[in-house]
């Protein structure tokens, strides 16, 4: 595939199509969960709404980026698929707080999988001097799921109640399943599934090339976590009643710059644009933290998605850089749990700093306004050298 070739083929098309749907399924619940626990009795226990679900996709990583290297993209993405599906059909049956947990430990395992398939495949698709523009698109997809899923889940939850919420959350991640299903094999050589592919040695759980785009994705991704986590609450606090459009609005701001920020960073390097991103997502927490009605409150909204479609893209295409054609499913895998790790642990301080006390939001926005400034002065002082910018592959 040369430069001047299209990258909008039939299988991109069907990927990104796939991406929407299954962003979508998983994320249309997220702004119902706080209160559905709050119901069942543990309301102490929001911060682990987002926590256990990431750390079962971290734990998951090695597992998915080994099995995508060597079984293939397309088992790798349906599985993850499925396992939206079952789940979701199973929280209308959990009656009890640590049944929930339970299920949200391995509702994980759906992220844990399709997206590291989904940028490997893109990765394999793709030429390199088009690469942060396609993960813009793609991401671009997803992210529509993304900002469709919560306005989708808040209208169903608020008509017809929680239980057909779920079930259409299981609808559309069979509807991604059969399009992920019609994907052509990307792996040139693949192997049949083995129990020893489960087997993950030591030197398989981290790819060492990627650690500096995992790192900022980790500090990034922290704000991320305390805003799945305690926006929903925050929404109610500021007498917003549809607790998915903080949501809606900031993905739907991410959806252009996405596009925008992958094509820029093509052309003047990924460090370039990351220390806009990161240094914008630190001013938004700050904002989010000040609001004081629905129009400050949204306005931070987009800020915050200006800066999430920055990063978005933009460290993917860079993790995919510097990884080995051989080792791209490691590679992706690492920043991955780069990515549960940061949400993760927003997720678990976020719950911890705000314990139900609305004078407490604002510290809590503020910590992640910290972290992420923190990520820009380390794209400020890092140094722009071939090795950290330009694909390596000896």
């Amino acid at each position: 595939m040369t430069k001047k070739q299209s990258i909008y083929t039939l299988d991109f098309m069907l990927l990104c199509l796939g991406s929407f749907f299954f962003f979508a399924s998983f994320n249309m619940i997220i702004p119902e969960l706080p209160n559905y626990l709050t119901k069942l009795g543990g309301e102490d226990y929001k911060g682990l709404i987002i926590a256990l679900f990431t750390l079962t996709a971290g734990l998951s990583r090695p597992f998915s980026g080994k099995l995508a290297d060597k079984v293939g993209r397309v088992p790798v993405m349906i599985f993850g698929a499925l396992v939206c599906l079952v789940m979701s059909l199973i929280y209308p049956i959990i009656t009890t707080v640590a049944g929930f947990l339970l299920l949200r430990f391995f509702h994980g395992f759906s992220t844990g999988f399709t997206p590291t398939g989904i940028s490997a495949y893109v990765a394999d698709i793709i030429p390199l001097s088009r690469r942060g523009e396609a993960m813009g698109i793609q991401s671009l997809f997803g992210s529509l799921g993304m900002a469709s899923g919560p306005a989708l889940g808040g209208y169903i939850a608020s008509i017809w109640g929680l239980y057909p919420m779920f079930y259409t959350s299981s609808l559309i991640a069979f509807l991604a399943m059969g399009i992920l299903w019609k994907l052509k094999e990307t792996l040139e050589e693949r192997t049949s599934f083995s129990w020893q592919h489960l087997h993950i040695k030591k030197d398989e759980i981290l790819e060492p090339r990627v650690l500096a785009p995992s790192f900022i994705l980790l500090l990034t991704v922290f704000s991320f976590g305390i805003v799945l986590t305690i926006i929903p609450d925050y929404s109610t606090f500021l007498g917003i009643q549809n607790k998915g459009l903080f949501f809606s609005v900031f993905t739907i701001s991410s959806l252009a710059i996405r596009i925008i920020a992958g094509k820029t960073s093509d052309k003047y390097g990924r460090i370039q644009v990351l220390r806009v991103s990161t240094f914008c997502l630190s001013i938004a927490m700050i904002l989010i933290g000040i609001a004081s009605d629905k129009f400050s409150f949204l306005l931070a909204a987009v800020l915050f998605g200006v800066a999430v479609g920055m990063n978005s893209p933009t460290i993917t295409a860079w993790t995919i850089d510097l990884s080995h054609d051989q080792r791209r499913g490691r590679a992706l895998a690492t920043m991955y749990i780069a990515l549960e790790a940061g949400i993760g642990l927003g997720a678990i301080f976020a719950g911890w700093i705000y314990a139900n006390q609305s004078e407490n939001f604002k510290h809590t926005f503020w910590l992640g306004a910290i972290i992420s400034f923190i990520a820009f002065l380390y794209m400020v002082l890092i140094a722009k050298n071939k090795k950290q910018t330009t694909k390596v592959n000896s």
